[in-house]
């Protein structure tokens, strides 16, 4: 009975996981193409949930999820067009800055519009219950959750692997001189990117809300865990992002079973250990400067 519920523990590990991995891509991949550290990217995320919720109202859960990244993807070109494109031969403590006094207007914002009390959300109907598998029993909207995760991996993967924008953007990412002196403009496709990274933060928003508790400070909350996401991962490595989200959710749900209250603090464990053997990550590139 004791494995039953490790295996439970495991899957639910993979499931966060794959919340953290939303999250982290984004923010990996704008770093990766532009060299900005997007301390925003939360923001996007919150936002996203919160524009989730109002448009269920009208046009259910399904609607919410995906209307949300639509909205907040153009958003995002906002963000690129008047913000980032100003910093991406600036030194990049300067986009730092920025990203963060962003973070904090869209957290103010929030509250201003939503106000500052935690809004509850229902799980879909069609979604509610559980799920058994053999002597396993697993939350059906969790397993939902987890096969949305792996579409959207897929779809990026195919995206950045099997396209002619995925060809220059991985070749932006680990020779930028090269693609510059080709006659390509990494610019279209950095907006590209932030769309993209923005959207799929605002997909975790709207998805993972009804698991969550939906508050102002959520998206201040989920970065510095995307962050370590990251590092763990090593920068420039999309590979390595989905092995380090997999890894920090499968450690997190194994030691919440073993020990609850070392829960949070076993994923910066976890980030030593690995950055201590592994300065750059678990599949870290040398990433070079936007250009």
């Amino acid at each position: 009975m004791q494995f039953v519920f490790l295996m439970e523990q495991v899957v639910n590990g993979l499931v966060l996981g794959g919340y953290y991995l939303l999250i982290a891509l984004g923010l990996s991949l704008i770093f990766s193409v532009g060299g900005i550290v997007n301390l925003s990217h939360g923001a996007f995320y919150a936002i996203g949930a919160y524009i989730s919720i109002e448009i269920a109202r009208v046009f259910g859960f399904a609607g919410g999820a995906v209307l949300s990244p639509v909205i907040v993807g153009l958003l995002g070109i906002l963000f690129e067009r008047f913000i980032l494109r100003r910093f991406y031969r600036a030194d990049p403590i300067l986009s730092l800055l920025v990203t963060f006094g962003l973070a904090m207007v869209g957290e103010q914002l929030i509250r201003i519009i939503w106000g500052a009390a935690p809004i509850p959300v229902s799980l879909p109907q069609a979604l509610k219950g559980p799920v058994f598998i053999g002597d396993f029993l697993f939350s059906k909207y969790r397993l939902f959750l987890l096969g949305v995760v792996i579409v959207v991996l897929t779809g990026i993967w195919l995206l950045l692997n099997k396209t002619s924008f995925g060809r220059v953007v991985r070749a932006g990412i680990q020779q930028p001189d090269m693609v510059a002196a080709l006659g390509i403009r990494l610019q279209p496709y950095m907006t590209t990117v932030i769309v993209l990274g923005v959207g799929i933060a605002a997909l975790g928003g709207a998805l993972f809300a009804p698991i969550t508790i939906v508050h102002p400070a959520m998206g201040a909350e989920i970065i510095t865990v995307a962050f370590v996401v990251v590092i763990i991962g090593g920068l420039g490595s999309f590979w390595g992002v989905i092995l380090a989200a997999l890894l920090v959710g499968v450690v997190r749900g194994v030691t919440i079973y073993f020990y609850p209250a070392a829960g949070a603090a076993s994923i910066y464990v976890l980030m030593f250990l690995v950055l201590m053997f592994r300065p750059r990550g678990l599949l870290g590139e040398r990433i070079e400067k936007f250009e």
